[in-house]
């Protein structure tokens, strides 16, 4: 009884991690003949699983959202708790816990029944949020749960997508996975068209449904997506690309510098290298320097004439400032101490 327990346990698992099993896969998986598979699905169906069957050599087992909410587990009201929560840490980019919301939301909402789904989106429609410091872009939750599933379903995905400087474009691509930082969500997947690896703002994604076909999935473009989508926004994608020495432990520098403002590596206990990009050298000069670190420019090689000019514009600036404010024309020939105007002595 308890095996049987925990295959049902492993098949509903199975289900949830893919739109469509095929009898032959799922039996593969579960070191099972495909008839005991058929067993375990009415059992599951017996327990309020909605798992749908198609027949034929393109069919298979699909897990579907139900009349009633599956027993586990959650009765409506948790059930709808536990989705607008979700939708929250999942649009607001919650440090460490984003992604997993929009897997488990993407969980939730597949099995989820329509009248809970009505719930949900009318406290999502109607509800304002009251949120401290300079936001980022809005993300509609919905967008992220539908990549999140053609992601997980190997589906190709269509969209529209406004670039940085608000220019509309079509594209068709093979999703890959989503990125999440501390401020943005973002798309890695292979683009159709240009036949290359893209990174997208999904913020700047309208999906165009409907979905698919199903694809074969190719080699990510690096092992750390991280590490990828960091570089991609923070040096990639401008004009100048620099390198710079900070003369502060990595760990303490993570502390100001985020993954879209540039890329740390280690260098020695005492120091580590910035790979970073802005529109210019002076912009990237300004920045690193508002770090408030110690630093060396390593590349490009000719910005000794940029931080010098940079030096002397601020040692201008120091030395107005030190002077104290400038003296109006009405202070002219004025002793200190003197007044002027209605009742002046």
């Amino acid at each position: 009884m308890l095996e049987t327990s925990a295959r049902l346990l492993r098949l509903l698992s199975l289900l949830q991690a893919h739109r469509e099993w095929s009898g032959a896969d799922l039996a593969d998986r579960l070191g099972v003949t495909p008839r005991t598979v058929r067993r375990d699905v009415d059992r599951l169906r017996e327990l309020g699983y909605p798992v749908n069957a198609s027949p034929g050599t393109g069919g298979g087992y699909q897990l579907g959202a139900g009349a009633e909410l599956p027993p586990l587990l959650l009765d409506d009201d948790e059930a709808v708790a536990v989705a607008v929560g979700l939708r929250t840490a999942a649009g607001q980019g919650i440090e460490g816990i984003g992604e997993s919301s929009v897997r488990a939301l993407a969980k939730l909402e597949q099995v989820l029944p329509g009248r809970l789904r009505r719930r949900v989106g009318a406290l999502n429609a109607f509800t304002v949020p009251m949120l401290r410091g300079a936001q980022p872009s809005a993300v509609d939750p919905g967008v992220l749960t539908e990549l999140a599933g053609v992601c997980r379903d190997t589906e190709r995905l269509r969209f529209e997508y406004r670039d940085h400087d608000g220019s509309p474009s079509r594209r068709t691509v093979e999703p890959h996975r989503l990125v999440c930082t501390e401020r943005r969500w973002y798309l890695v997947a292979w683009d159709i068209d240009r036949e290359d690896w893209r990174t997208f703002r999904v913020d700047r994604i309208t999906p165009r449904p409907p979905h698919g076909p199903r694809f074969t999935p190719r080699t990510p473009p690096a092992e750390d997506l991280a590490a990828y989508v960091s570089k991609g926004v923070s040096t990639r994608a401008y004009a100048v690309h620099g390198v710079v020495r900070l003369f502060v432990p990595m760990a303490e520098a993570a502390e100001r510098i985020s993954p879209s403002a540039g890329v740390l590596e280690a260098e020695t206990s005492e120091s580590c290298v910035l790979r970073t990009g802005a529109a210019s050298l002076d912009v990237m000069v300004i920045h690193v320097m508002m770090m408030g670190f110690e630093f060396e420019v390593l590349v490009p090689e000719d910005a000794t004439e940029t931080i010098r000019t940079a030096r002397d514009l601020l040692s201008r600036a120091l030395e107005r400032t030190s002077q104290g404010p400038p003296r109006t024309r009405g202070d002219a020939g004025r002793t200190p101490g003197t007044r002027s105007g209605p009742g002046a002595a």
